[in-house]
């Protein structure tokens, strides 16, 4: 099924190069596949792996192991961001 993932701030460094400046993806995931899972070739450090996000809703870090996508549904990955 095709998902589309989108990486943020300096996350972007880890999409491929094609695709940093628009920061989107798209991708052919098996159905039963977590988002643990569909991350993990992207090579993302998991302490910047901050705010994930499933058509906007967030998603907390211990579902992450379990919660599977659907057909169409956006996932959205933050670093943490400091700011003043």
């Amino acid at each position: 099924m095709k998902i589309t993932f989108k990486l943020f701030a300096t996350l972007t460094d880890y999409l491929p190069v094609t695709a940093r400046r628009s920061n989107i993806v798209e991708l052919e995931v098996a159905p039963d596949a977590p988002i643990s899972q569909i991350i993990e070739p992207f090579g993302l450090p998991p302490r910047l792996v901050h705010l994930v996000l499933v058509n906007g809703h967030y998603i907390q870090p211990e579902q992450r192991l379990t919660h599977t996508l659907k057909e169409g549904d956006v996932l959205a990955i933050w670093p943490p961001i400091a700011g003043g």
